[in-house]
């Protein structure tokens, strides 16, 4: 899968162990929800970035103490008819605080980019290959005017007389900077 933060394409960095597998002493680390839970007290004093993979359907309950230590939550979208992981990337900016990075990964559509964006998302592990090529060569056009702010925007409310306080214009084209 083609990996990109803000609209470049990276190399990943992180190591994600199947289930099972041991994973390095040093380097950052992605674990499975229940794993992760499961050995935060041996995990706690480690000092390499540590992050989560939440599969869908999976909520972010038993995460809440832990969320400040991590760096990075994968969100694991298993089809693209699949909308249950954008509320959870709303939920980790907007109720935890979470600053570290949100990662989209799987069956995600060009279409879909900027609405995972406008949610807190902020890196894409895209498989499918259309979505992969219109991320890289800039062809993913954001919406300039949305009915309620969102995640990742500051949003303008119009002030003039008789303006329609609804409508607001996000500043911020994507990718997310």
């Amino acid at each position: 899968m083609a990996l990109f933060r803000h609209g470049v394409r990276v190399t990943d960095d992180w190591t994600f162990p199947a289930e099972g597998e041991a994973f390095p002493d040093s380097g950052p680390v992605g674990l499975p929800k229940a794993r992760l839970v499961a050995e935060w007290p041996a995990l706690e004093a480690r000092n390499a970035p540590l992050g989560v993979v939440i599969a869908s359907g999976e909520k972010l309950d038993g995460l809440e103490a832990i969320l400040p230590r991590l760096s990075l939550v994968k969100l694991v979208i298993p089809r693209y008819a699949d909308g249950r992981l954008y509320s959870i990337a709303r939920l980790l900016r907007d109720r935890h605080l979470f600053a570290g990075e949100i990662r989209a990964s799987g069956d995600v559509l060009r279409d879909q980019v900027t609405l995972l964006a406008r949610a807190g998302v902020d890196a894409f592990d895209v498989a499918h290959e259309g979505t992969a090529r219109a991320i890289e060569t800039g062809r993913i056009v954001a919406v300039s005017r949305h009915y309620q702010p969102a995640s990742n925007d500051t949003a303008e409310v119009p002030a003039a007389p008789g303006a329609r306080p609804w409508l607001r214009r996000t500043p911020v084209p994507f990718p997310p900077a």
